[in-house]
């Protein structure tokens, strides 16, 4: 079962849900997979404390073009989509930043000048924490696209009984690509119009992809009942509600699992699982 934890906006707990989920399915005996998809900034690490066994280098196929072979006939330019490559006068332009890797421009090259080269984008570690199996990719900084590194991920994911998937926050491409496939989406919100607006957004995503999900609300008490109510309008199951309690701060701030550091959370976390599965 492939479990996706994920958020309308950033700051909701999202990772703490997920990673106290793959701990307690781990201490329950379940072969478990965390696999940390939010590639611009992964910190499940904190919390899960991994030992990494191996990395592997992530990248998109660009061109390199010969310019001894090049008629400069323009035909590259004009099949790009993404205006990654332009010929110019004499020359001919590559913009590795828009390359999305589909090989159309050497396809379409008569002279055969253009061949693919592996530009690095990111990196994906795989390793354990105690029971838990880690994958977690990282972007290279200045890298505009992390969707290669997130499917790099997924595809290095182990196919244990239960894998949870930590999505990066919004709706955007990212997080549709992290998502996509999953058995269940929890999305996590707090009670505050910001995280009922954000909430909003990511039903309507998950919706759109045809996925169950379910809500829990993090910081319960902290703010107003207007998440609720929305959830019941909308027939959305709300799984669980984590109060806002001092002491899960403190755990967080030390780098501490909720559910390993309170006892009484460690059953809330194994109550919220046995709902998801």
């Amino acid at each position: 079962m492939r479990i996706a934890v994920a958020s309308g906006k950033g700051g909701t707990g999202k990772t703490t849900v997920a990673t106290n989920l793959a701990f307690v399915a781990a201490r329950a005996g379940r072969r478990t997979a965390y696999v940390d998809c939010d590639v611009e900034e992964p910190n499940g690490h904190i919390f899960l404390k991994p030992q990494f066994e191996h990395a592997s280098a992530v990248g998109t196929l660009i061109p390199r073009v010969d310019e001894d072979l090049c008629t400069h006939c323009g035909l590259c330019g004009e099949i790009c989509q993404y205006s990654a490559i332009a010929a110019v006068e004499k020359a001919v332009l590559v913009f590795a930043e828009l390359c999305h890797g589909c090989g159309g421009c050497s396809l379409v090259c008569p002279a055969g000048a253009i061949t693919e080269v592996l530009h690095e984008t990111g990196q994906v570690q795989v390793g354990r924490a105690g029971a838990v199996r880690f994958v977690h990719g990282r972007l290279n900084v200045g890298q505009p696209m992390s969707p290669p590194v997130i499917r790099a991920v997924r595809q290095a994911a182990p196919d244990e009984e239960l894998v949870i998937l930590d999505a990066p926050p919004g709706t955007s491409c990212p997080v549709i690509e992290s998502i996509r496939g999953a058995d269940f989406v929890v999305l996590v919100t707090e009670p505050t119009p910001f995280g009922l607006n954000d909430l909003k957004l990511a039903v309507e995503m998950v919706r759109a992809l045809k996925l169950p999900l379910g809500v829990v609300i993090n910081r319960a008490g902290m703010g107003d009942r207007e998440t609720n109510a929305f959830c019941r309008q909308n027939r959305l199951a709300v799984l669980e509600e984590i109060p806002d309690d001092r002491r899960i701060a403190e755990a967080y701030s030390r780098g501490e699992l909720a559910a390993e550091a309170i006892d009484e959370y460690g059953t809330l976390f194994e109550g919220l699982l046995e709902k998801v599965t």
